[in-house]
C-alpha cells in the first residue's frame, strides 16, 4: 500500500487525517483517513491537523476514533 502524504504544499510527512469542507453550510470536517480519491477531500499529516483553522463564523466537526 502507498503511503499517504500531507496535501499542504512543502509538507512530506505522512497523513493521518482527512479534511472536507461544506461550503454551504460552512462547516470543516476532519477524521480518520477516508478511503482516498474524492478530489474534494485533504489528507493532512498531525501537526496540519492541530493547527487547522477555518473561516470566521465557519464549524469545525472533528470525528474522532475510539482509542482501545
Amino acid at each position: 500500500m502507498r503511503e499517504r502524504l500531507c496535501s499542504k504544499v512543502g509538507c512530506a510527512r505522512e497523513a493521518v487525517s482527512t479534511l472536507t469542507f461544506d461550503y454551504g453550510d460552512q462547516m470543516a470536517a476532519i477524521g480518520p483517513l477516508g478511503a482516498g480519491g474524492d478530489p474534494h477531500a485533504h489528507d493532512l499529516c498531525a501537526s496540519h491537523t492541530e493547527r487547522l483553522s477555518v473561516p470566521r463564523g465557519w464549524v469545525v466537526v472533528r470525528h474522532e476514533t475510539l482509542r482501545v
